[in-house]
């Protein structure tokens, strides 16, 4: 295989531009007779004559010419991949890795990405990868993701040396009752009034237990009528007056229409889950990453998903 050597071309590029060998070390703080030693090497490792005699200069060979022609190629996209690393040391540039639950999907990593892109500077290049919340811990320790969206209920303790935790937002659950339900314009329902209705929620995973735990706070077993994982299956039973749900907010604040369907705020003993994002110890430190971190903080900030205070 030829070997190109990319300092050496640019010698040939710029004794190309310059026209003679000595404002060719001119432009580029050599001597001469450097030049021509670099340029005597360079045809060495290609194989084929750069210049020949032409009265008291030289000339470029049409095999110069050719190679040239491809290590202009060569030398924009090292110019690119300059350019994109100062950008990385900047925290311009660089791709991250994020693996997120579903529904921190719409409601935080996308919105970041969106304001990412907004800004003056260039953003970071952020993948997304779906994953239950458990899950996202395990992809972060694998190295398969750089950031991961989880909920504190089902991350490891502040203490452990491998991540970083940084706490998002506290997500309220609202209930979902069938329009036609008749505690659906009770006002002041508390989670306490649904003990006797029959409960829709996943059978095993985050969602059972947080359900489970908000119920048993408020006095009470649940008694799971059907079991479902997604929200479009859970809404759809709710409609169909097979039973009532929690929801999150990020989930009923969505711009889904959810017809047949009434979402109650819970008054006094309104449950939470705490959404958070966790990198490996140290990765805040990276520029790219600390930039996507500070984006979801502050969409989980900002007025569209201010949920905390409600």
């Amino acid at each position: 295989m030829t070997e190109w050597d990319v300092k050496k071309l640019r010698i040939l590029r710029t004794l190309r531009d310059r026209g003679t060998v000595t404002a060719t070390a001119e432009a580029l703080r050599m001597t001469p007779s450097a030049v021509s030693q670099q340029l005597t090497n360079l045809a060495g490792q290609l194989g084929v004559r750069l210049l020949e005699a032409q009265g008291r200069r030289v000339r470029l060979t049409d095999a110069a010419h050719l190679v040239l022609r491809h290590a202009e190629a060569v030398f924009a996209q090292l110019e690119r991949a300059d350019a994109e690393l100062t950008g990385y040391l900047r925290g311009e540039a660089g791709q991250v890795r994020v693996g997120a639950f579903s529904t921190a999907v719409p409601a935080l990593v996308v919105p970041a990405v969106r304001l990412l892109a907004a800004g003056e500077r260039p953003g970071p290049q952020v993948r997304v990868r779906e994953a239950e919340a458990a899950q996202a811990f395990e992809l972060l320790s694998a190295g398969e993701v750089d950031v991961a969206l989880s909920l504190a209920a089902h991350s490891p303790t502040a203490r452990d040396p491998r991540f970083t935790l940084l706490p998002l937002l506290a997500d309220p659950l609202d209930v979902a009752l069938p329009a036609g339900h008749r505690l659906a314009g009770v006002p002041g329902l508390r989670l306490a009034d649904l003990s006797q209705e029959p409960w829709i929620f996943g059978g095993s995973g985050p969602w059972s237990q947080i359900t489970t735990a908000a119920c048993e706070a408020a006095g009470f077993v649940p008694e799971q009528a059907h079991s479902a994982a997604g929200w479009t299956a859970i809404l759809a039973m709710v409609r169909a007056s097979m039973g009532v749900a929690l929801v999150p907010r990020t989930v009923s604040a969505s711009d889904r229409p959810y017809d047949g369907v009434v979402m109650r705020v819970l008054e006094a003993d309104r449950p939470y889950r705490h959404v958070l994002a966790a990198v490996r110890q140290g990765a805040e430190q990276g520029p790219a990453v600390a930039r996507v971190l500070a984006a979801l903080q502050e969409v989980a900030a900002g007025p569209g998903l201010n949920v905390k205070q409600d």
